[in-house]
C-alpha cells in the first residue's frame, strides 16, 4: 500500500510540473518579455520548423542587421510571418506638400501640387525579407513600425499545442485536463483526512461492584 502510495505521489507530482511547465512556456514567459508564436509554413526550414513555438523578443529598428530573423505584420488583418532580413532601405527625408504663408498648397504653373524635402526627425527604416526556404525574396518591403520582433529560441512541436489550446475545443479540454490533474493531486490527502477521523468508541457502562456492609 505505501508503495502505491508513493507511485502515486510521483506520477501526480510529475503531471503538476508538466503542467506548469507548459503553462510557462506558452503564457508565464510573457512576463519577461517574450511572445511565443507558432510556425505555421515551412518557409523557414529548417532553422523554424513546421509546429515549432518560437520566443520572440521586441528589438529596436537599428539593432536589425542584414542576416536577423524578423517576425512582422504582413496585412490588415494582422497575419504574422516570420522571415530573413537580407538589404536595408534608411531613408532620412520624405517629400511633404509645399505649404504657402497661409497654409495653403502650392501649386506649380500646370496646376500640380509642389513637394519638398524634409528632413525626418525619426528615419524610417525598410527590411527586404525572405524565407530561408524560399527562392525569391518577398515582393514587398517590411516597414519597421510593422516588425513584432526577433525570435530568440524555439521549441519544436509546441506549436500544434498552443494552436489547439487556443481552439474552443482546446481550452475546454485543456481546462478539464488541469482540473483532473488538481484532484488527482489532492485525492491521497483528502483520502487520509477521511481515515485519520477520529472514531467515536462506544464507552461500556462499568458495573457498579456492591457495597459490602
Amino acid at each position: 500500500m505505501k508503495f502505491i502510495r508513493k507511485l502515486w505521489g510521483f506520477l501526480t507530482t510529475l503531471l503538476v510540473i508538466v503542467m506548469v511547465l507548459m503553462a510557462v512556456l506558452l503564457v508565464g514567459v510573457r512576463l519577461v518579455g517574450l511572445t511565443p508564436y507558432a510556425v505555421l509554413s515551412g518557409s523557414m526550414e529548417p532553422t523554424y520548423h513546421v509546429g515549432s513555438l518560437i520566443y520572440v523578443r521586441s528589438i529596436e529598428p537599428y539593432n536589425i542587421r542584414v542576416g536577423t530573423p524578423i517576425t512582422f505584420v504582413v496585412n490588415e488583418d494582422l497575419l504574422l510571418a516570420t522571415h530573413r532580413v537580407v538589404d536595408i532601405d534608411i531613408e532620412t527625408t520624405r517629400i511633404e506638400p509645399k505649404l504657402d504663408a497661409n497654409g495653403q498648397q502650392v501649386l506649380d504653373d500646370s496646376g500640380n501640387p509642389v513637394g519638398e524635402e524634409v528632413q525626418l526627425e525619426e528615419f524610417d527604416y525598410y527590411y527586404h525579407t525572405k524565407g530561408d526556404a524560399n527562392d525569391a525574396i518577398d515582393g514587398a518591403r517590411v516597414y519597421h513600425k510593422n516588425v513584432v520582433g526577433s525570435p530568440i529560441f524555439s521549441i519544436p512541436y509546441l506549436g500544434y499545442l498552443s494552436n489547439w489550446l487556443q481552439t474552443r475545443e482546446g481550452m475546454i479540454m485543456g481546462g478539464a485536463i488541469a482540473l483532473v490533474i488538481l484532484i488527482l493531486t489532492f485525492m491521497p490527502d483528502l483520502l487520509n483526512a477521511v481515515d485519520d477521523t477520529p472514531k467515536k468508541k462506544k464507552r461500556k457502562k462499568k458495573k457498579k461492584k456492591p457495597v459490602e456492609e
